[in-house]
């Protein structure tokens, strides 16, 4: 079967800064026309900072489209045309403060498909030092480390809900066991 959908026209409604908003008509696999709406996105690097002692740097903030305080793994948008490794260690330090000495890319997932063209690229960060934090002037972040084994917990009791951030903590998990190799 064909899934594709043939787009006919294409609509700018909404240029922002982290995000455009167009509305696309397209031609259906059977002929007739939909609407889409699509967020344009530039993509982001996210990093799982893990510690020797098996604990994850994370930072928390208030999220207002969710209206709550977030727990999650340092992430940031990347920049005009650059290489999302360099994000990472940029997101890295301005988030945590820290300078990753082995980084090393996981998997590049989109966000969310189906409105979306978000790519976030996930990095490994090991090897962490300590440095100096230097969040973005309308960042207010404060930074925790656990456990990867109690984030594991605190997924599935509702405590963590972040996508990204479930996905780094399983990764985690599953490096620190040796079941997979980066």
């Amino acid at each position: 079967m064909n899934y594709e959908e043939k787009t006919i026209e294409r609509k700018s409604v909404y240029k922002g800064g982290i995000i455009d908003v167009d509305v696309l008509t397209v031609m259906l696999p059977d002929g007739r026309q939909a609407k889409r709406d699509i967020v344009l996105h530039k993509g982001a690097s996210v990093i799982i900072p893990l510690t020797e002692n098996g604990e994850l740097h994370l930072v928390k903030q208030f999220r207002k489209p969710i209206e709550q305080v977030s727990l999650e793994i340092p992430a940031g948008k990347l920049d005009d045309n650059e290489e999302p490794e360099v994000c990472a260690k940029r997101e890295l330090k301005e988030e945590t403060g820290l300078i990753a000495g082995n980084i090393k890319h996981v998997l590049s997932m989109y966000s969310t498909p189906g409105f979306s063209n978000e790519v976030l690229h996930m990095f490994i960060a090991t090897e962490l030092e300590k440095g100096e934090a230097c969040a973005d002037e309308d960042e207010f972040i404060t930074c925790e480390k656990i456990k990867v084994d109690r984030l594991v917990s605190m997924i599935f009791n509702g405590e963590i809900k972040d996508a990204k951030t479930i996905i780094g903590i399983l990764v985690a998990e599953k490096y620190l066991k040796g079941e997979i190799k980066i």
